[in-house]
């Protein structure tokens, strides 16, 4: 004969009874990530520097080192290329096709300036600044539009390019840091509203319609770009006023991204939408060793938007990056990695800042230090070797 058990008579039953959960696994701790600090002052040209010390080491003495990256070849060369206005000869998103900085468009220029550490507000950034904001003012100006001026009036194509060149604005000064100037905050508000809508519509699940042998986009899409995911990625306050949103967000990025290109419909126009972000971008190892610079803008816009830790697969793709480190902490690219000679305009400022002659050399750098910032943002830590 079995005995009850503690607390109840040999004729009651322990069936109903709720048995508490066990207690959660704490999460795994993790270990901050070794930055080369001192190996990156020695190595590396003067904006590196400057970046590395100041958003990865977090040295307490920003303001004695204003100067530094100044010393950058790389920034003058920009500058001399811009005219009074304001703007590069280039046009506005522009992006040189065969390496360089020659026939570069304002807004690349404006944000490889601001990564290079130049100050917003000093000479030459001041009037591109006025012009990024008088684009986003919500009309259908053509005068703004430079490259992108179609080649007759069409109202419909007017309207796309102002669009596009607004959100890339709102970008470019959300990363200079206008984040609480009333005048970017209303343009962020109405371009968010504008993309929640759809994602909170059917329409975001199936978004494609089949017009004549192929699969486009209807008028109707307004999917996220990656201009957009940039101006978010700076402004930190506007994000959490709109939590909603990033949720919604967040479950948009993590899905496939789809075989077929980004083709919409625009008035009487099938027209390649590359800006659009349909889903994962970052899907394999081989997506990222195949566009270095685009994959590490990316890894560095999911930390700034709280992604990167949420979702498994872009944060194993940061830690296989950390792999290829060396023993001295220093980034070296294993044979299957391509530093592409183009890139998209909204990744074409994240590398390459240092102005090494060896590109192997200035490569190792670059991504170094981007990794340390990754780090640094996704708030795993940073421990300074």
């Amino acid at each position: 004969m079995s005995t009850p058990a503690a607390g109840f008579s040999s004729g009651e039953s322990l069936a109903g009874i709720a048995v508490p959960p066990p207690p959660p696994t704490p999460p795994a701790v993790l270990l901050p990530t070794t930055f080369a600090i001192c190996r990156v002052l020695e190595r590396a040209g003067p904006a590196v520097q400057y970046r590395a010390l100041l958003d990865v080491a977090q040295y307490p003495g920003g303001a004695q080192l204003r100067r530094v990256p100044y010393g950058s070849r790389q920034g003058w060369q920009l500058l001399m290329q811009q005219d009074m206005d304001g703007t590069w000869p280039g046009g506005m998103l522009t992006v040189p096709t065969a390496g360089g900085l020659a026939g570069v468009g304002t807004i690349p220029a404006y944000r490889r300036l601001l990564e290079l550490g130049w100050d917003p507000e000093g000479p030459g950034m001041s009037a591109t600044k006025r012009l990024l904001f008088r684009l986003l003012a919500e009309d259908d100006d053509p005068s703004f539009l430079a490259e992108m001026m179609p080649t007759y009036h069409d109202e419909d194509l007017i309207l796309r390019g102002r669009l596009i060149l607004r959100e890339a604005a709102a970008a470019a000064l959300a990363q200079a840091g206008y984040e609480q100037d009333p005048r970017l905050r209303g343009a962020a508000r109405r371009l968010v509203l504008r993309v929640n809508e759809y994602l909170k519509s059917p329409l975001a699940q199936k978004p494609w319609i089949r017009l004549g042998n192929q699969h486009v986009l209807p008028p109707e899409v307004a999917a996220p770009s990656f201009h957009l995911l940039v101006m978010l990625a700076y402004m930190p306050a506007f994000r959490s006023e709109h939590h909603d949103f990033m949720d919604r967000l967040f479950t948009h990025l993590t899905q496939p991204w789809p075989r077929q290109s980004p083709v919409q419909q625009v008035g009487a126009h099938l027209l390649e939408q590359p800006h659009f972000v349909m889903g994962d971008l970052l899907a394999t190892r081989h997506i990222m060793d195949a566009d270095m610079p685009s994959a590490l803008a990316w890894l560095e816009l999911m930390a700034r938007l709280g992604f990167l830790r949420k979702h498994d697969g872009w944060y194993r793709l940061f830690d296989r990056l950390l792999e290829d480190r060396d023993r001295k902490g220093l980034w070296h690219p294993p044979r299957s990695v391509v530093m592409p000679e183009t890139v998209p305009a909204w990744s074409w400022p994240v590398l390459p800042l240092d102005d090494q002659p060896d590109a192997v050399v200035g490569a190792s750098m670059d991504v170094t230090f981007r990794l340390g910032l990754i780090s640094r943002l996704s708030g795993r830590g940073v421990e300074l070797i």
